[in-house]
């Protein structure tokens, strides 16, 4: 059985023509998304704005793990990350394989890929004429031998 997330109050499930224009809301999302996703040395993030063009989201928010163990932990940390700040995913899908995980968040959907899924599914390059929203830098991670 599966049970859904609650909703924010303030998300309305969309139904028929694209709006055509983000929210500051949902783009507040797929920053946070994009950092959570930093915060576990996810590579390769892309935020795709695709207001306007789909009906079911503003942003995808895009991103690889180089294992099965670190895709499911970066997915667990953008469910963490948005779950705190009020938005719970409608839907979570692929966490057993942990291959490509899509969480869902209704304005924002975001793919949790391995390398070689990400490469077979080219979700970028589908969304190529669709505007980018820069991500934000990652912090260097010190090396054993650095100090802090």
């Amino acid at each position: 059985m599966k049970i859904k997330a609650p909703v924010r109050k303030d998300t309305v499930v969309r139904k028929g023509m694209p709006r055509q224009a983000a929210s500051d809301e949902s783009r507040r999302l797929a920053l946070l998304a994009a950092e959570a996703g930093l915060e576990k040395q996810a590579i390769d993030i892309e935020i795709i704005d695709v207001t306007g063009k789909v009906d079911y989201a503003d942003f995808l928010v895009i991103m690889t793990g180089m294992s099965d163990r670190q895709v499911s932990a970066i997915a667990g940390e953008v469910d963490q990350r948005l779950s705190k700040s009020g938005t719970h995913p409608i839907s979570v899908e692929g966490l057993p394989k942990a291959h490509w995980v899509l969480l869902d968040f209704v304005d924002v959907v975001v793919h949790v890929f391995l390398d070689e899924e990400r490469a077979l599914y080219d979700l970028g390059g589908l969304w190529m004429d669709a505007r980018r929203v820069p991500v934000p830098e990652a912090e260097p991670v010190p090396s054993s031998g650095q100090k802090r």
